[in-house]
């Protein structure tokens, strides 16, 4: 099991925002959890990766996690470069594994090109490409996305399916969260975040 979630609850000063909720990940499982805005889906998020802390409940992980959030947690003023030496860093990735890694995600993900340039120069789908390529960089083995696809071209579309294929190959559960789930039949399990409640 990557991902244990048992009996969540987060309270925001009167409101419940999220109410006791509970499920389970397995490694090379695609899960989806679907929810309007305001049913909690971020908050859920925050809390997995330990943004926050719950209410009540707890969080059990294995391995390492990737965290591709909505709102790009990118340096405006460095380059592609510069921000994934700075993650590596983060990581604790040595160079090689550093130029590996970035080599390839560029490559796949055709952003390459764009490695000296400034964040702030780059279109908001390059900073999506490249805010989900930092989220790989270190071989997570859970790989969680806040609605993953804003932004994307069609090419980047079909290119981000065909990686979550190649992940699930290599033991990677996968969870996808979104207000609107698209090819739901590559999904192993989607879950409806509804009022707080997962059903």
């Amino acid at each position: 099991m990557i991902l244990k979630v048992e009996n969540i609850t987060k309270i925001f000063g009167k409101n419940k925002i999220l109410k006791n909720v509970s499920f389970e990940m397995n490694s090379s499982l695609l899960y989806g959890i679907v929810g309007e805005n305001g049913s909690g889906k971020s908050t859920l998020l925050k809390i997995i990766v330990g943004e926050w802390k719950p209410d009540h409940g707890n969080i059990s992980v294995e391995g390492r996690v990737g965290y591709c959030p909505q709102k790009t947690l990118l340096f405006s003023q460095l380059t592609v470069d510069e921000n994934l030496k700075y993650f590596a860093a983060a990581y604790q990735m040595n160079k090689s594994e550093l130029i590996s890694r970035s080599e390839s995600l560029m490559s796949f993900f055709n952003f390459k090109k764009y490695r000296k340039e400034r964040i702030a120069n780059l279109s908001g789908g390059t900073q999506q490409k490249l805010n989900l390529a930092i989220a790989l960089l270190h071989q997570p083995k859970l790989l969680i996305l806040d609605e993953p696809y804003n932004g994307f071209d069609w090419d980047t579309y079909l290119r981000f399916w065909d990686y979550t294929n190649q992940l699930r190959k290599e033991g990677c559960a996968i969870l996808v969260v979104t207000h609107f789930l698209t090819e739901k039949e590559r999904f192993d399990r989607i879950f409806n975040l509804v009022e707080g409640k997962l059903l």
